[in-house]
C-alpha cells in the first residue's frame, strides 16, 4: 500500500494504459482523480477500482476551461495532489507529403500542449507535497519511423517537456519522469483509423520489431508508471524510460 493517502490525478483514464494504472494504484491504496473525454468508461473503471477509492473528472485536455476545470475539481474534492500521471493522447498517420496542418496542431494540441497546460496548473500543489509527474511518451519520441511524423514530433517534445521540468523542479523535490510504450494492445492505433484487420497485421508484425518478439500489455506499462509516481523510484529524475519489449534498442541489419 505504498500509496496510502497520496491523491493522484490521470488524464485518459477510461481505457488503455490509462485505466490500467488506475487499477495498479488502487490496489496500492491511491485515491484516484479519473479523467477522460468517456464518461460512462470513466465510471466504469471507477466502479471497478471502488467508488471510494475513486473520483470522475470528465473532461478534454485540449480545451483550456476543461483542462482548468480538471485540476481545480481535483484540489477541490480532496485538498492536494500528489501524482500528475499526463497519459491522454491520440494518435494519427501521415507524412511530410500528406500531413495536414490541421492534423498537425490537433497532434501537438493534444499530445503536447494539453501536457503543457495541465503540469503548470499542477506544479504549485505538486510542490507542496514534493510529489512526482509521470507523462505517457513513446518509443517514437526516442526513434525515428516513417508514416506517422506529426505523432513522432509530439512525442520527442514530450520527452523533452519531461527533461526540462525534471531539472526546473528538482530543487524542489518534484520529479519528472515520462515512459516510453512500444506497440501496446489499447484502442490508440483503431482510433488513429487502423481497420480491424490492419491492426490484425500489425500486432503481428510487431513480433519481427520488437527484440522480446510480442507487443507490449498495457498493465506493464502502467507497472513501469507506479513505479516511477512513487518512492521506489525517489532518486529517478528527467528519464525517457523504454517500455517497449527491446525496440528502441533494435536497428535493421
Amino acid at each position: 500500500m505504498s500509496f496510502l493517502g497520496k491523491v493522484v490525478l490521470i488524464t485518459g483514464a477510461s481505457s488503455g494504459i490509462g485505466a490500467a494504472t488506475a487499477h495498479r494504484l488502487a490496489k496500492q491504496g491511491a485515491t484516484l482523480a479519473l479523467s477522460g473525454r468517456n464518461v460512462e468508461n470513466l465510471k466504469a473503471v471507477a466502479k471497478d477500482v471502488g467508488a471510494d477509492k475513486s473520483f470522475v473528472v470528465p473532461g478534454d485536455v485540449t480545451k483550456e476551461a476543461d483542462t482548468e476545470n480538471i485540476l481545480k475539481n481535483t484540489i477541490e474534492k480532496y485538498g492536494k495532489l500528489d501524482v500528475l500521471i499526463n497519459n491522454a493522447g491520440i494518435l494519427e498517420t501521415g507524412s511530410i507529403e500528406n500531413t495536414s496542418l490541421e492534423q498537425f496542431d490537433r497532434l501537438i494540441n493534444t499530445n503536447v500542449r494539453s501536457i503543457y497546460h495541465l503540469t503548470m496548473l499542477a506544479v504549485p500543489h505538486l510542490i507542496k507535497t514534493q510529489g512526482a509527474i509521470v507523462n505517457v511518451s513513446s518509443v517514437n519520441g526516442i526513434r525515428s519511423f516513417p508514416g506517422v511524423l506529426a505523432y513522432n514530433i509530439s512525442k520527442t517534445a514530450v520527452d523533452q517537456l519531461t527533461r526540462c521540468v525534471a531539472l526546473e523542479l528538482a530543487a524542489k523535490n518534484v520529479r519528472c519522469n515520462s515512459v516510453n510504450p512500444g506497440v501496446t494492445i489499447t484502442n490508440l492505433h483503431k482510433r488513429g483509423g487502423m481497420t480491424e484487420d490492419a491492426y490484425a497485421k500489425f500486432l503481428e508484425h510487431s513480433k519481427t520489431t520488437h527484440a522480446m518478439g510480442r507487443p507490449g500489455q498495457a498493465i506493464e506499462i502502467a507497472d513501469a508508471i507506479v513505479f516511477l509516481a512513487g518512492d521506489a523510484s525517489s532518486f529517478i529524475t528527467g528519464v525517457n524510460l523504454p517500455v517497449d519489449g527491446g525496440r528502441h534498442a533494435m536497428c535493421p541489419r
